[in-house]
């Protein structure tokens, strides 16, 4: 029963797995890596990813500390300019606590491909609340009265958590046998370990909670993951590529269980995505020529602008 786990147990487990993942920022793998080890033709894929840390980045910092890179990192954002929307988030200790470490993971995350590649400014983000509201409620299929607010509480933000490393995750998937460079090939490797245990983390805290209602909608966290998750799907275009909470049970792992704390496919291994169908998905448009969502001027990065100069 989904409710039977303890959220001190889920992130006890997630922390003897983190191990095995390689470390996206470690010293005995960047320290002495210049832009010139990388291939000219791995570039832009490792720079696209940028796009989805700096929001994830902002949007943990903001939840947990009330401010984002511009005073944790500030030379990371290149001068892009801040976030519109983003606000400290109302969380309980434990929560706060796991959010936080997820933010300066995502520090190191731009640290890391920054030192690979060049990089590019930190686009226009917007992490508003009302930002978060159109895309509940275009998942619901329906204006949630009132406005679902990301910042309201713990489950309201780990829900509005739930739609974003996971997007990052199936990016990293996709690109990494399109990569020529050991390095490049290493560093997604690495930075894909970490974001699945984010991912991880935060479908195991809502797991925990699947059969409870969010106040005040009288609809189940799981329902909220299912209808996310049937939205990414949609706006992708491109199949089943994401599965919430609880599933039919011919979905779960070898066709067995319906409770689905991992998303994978029929052999349990993680979807992939490219970075158009990401775009569909980030943007809200499910086009990845039509800017939106929460890159209202679009993402940065030559694989994106390619698509918005030819919308």
């Amino acid at each position: 029963m989904a409710a039977s786990f303890s959220s001190a147990a889920i992130v006890v487990i997630s922390s003897l797995l983190f191990p095995l993942f390689p470390s996206a920022y470690s010293s005995d793998f960047l320290s002495d890596i210049t832009n010139s080890s990388v291939p000219k033709c791995d570039v832009n894929l490792l720079e696209f990813p940028l796009n989805l840390e700096y929001l994830e980045a902002e949007f943990f910092l903001y939840g947990a500390l009330g401010h984002g890179l511009d005073k944790v990192a500030p030379e990371l954002t290149m001068g892009g300019p801040p976030p519109i929307g983003a606000k400290k988030a109302n969380l309980d200790p434990f929560t706060k606590d796991v959010i936080l470490q997820f933010a300066f993971q995502e520090v190191g995350h731009l640290k890391a491909i920054k030192k690979t590649v060049k990089g590019f400014p930190r686009p226009q983000l917007d992490l508003s609340a009302s930002s978060f509201a159109r895309v509940v409620d275009h998942a619901i299929g329906l204006p949630l009265v009132p406005p679902f607010d990301p910042y309201a509480n713990s489950i309201n933000y780990l829900i509005a958590s739930y739609i974003i490393p996971y997007v990052g995750l199936t990016g990293y998937v996709g690109a990494n046998p399109k990569l020529e460079g050991a390095i490049s090939k290493r560093l997604v490797a690495g930075l894909l370990g970490v974001e699945s245990g984010q991912d991880a983390v935060i479908r195991g805290l809502l797991y925990a909670k699947a059969l409870k209602k969010v106040i005040p909608y009288g609809m189940t966290v799981a329902d909220f993951t299912n209808r996310i998750s049937k939205l990414r799907n949609r706006l992708g275009h491109a199949g089943r590529k994401d599965e919430g909470l609880i599933v039919p049970k011919a979905w779960g792992a070898e066709g067995k269980v319906a409770g689905n704390v991992l998303a994978g496919d029929k052999f349990s291994v993680a979807f992939a995505r490219t970075p158009e169908q990401i775009l569909r998905i980030v943007y809200g448009s499910g086009n990845e020529s039509i800017a939106g969502g929460f890159y209202p001027k679009g993402a940065n990065g030559q694989i994106a602008k390619s698509h918005l100069r030819s919308g």
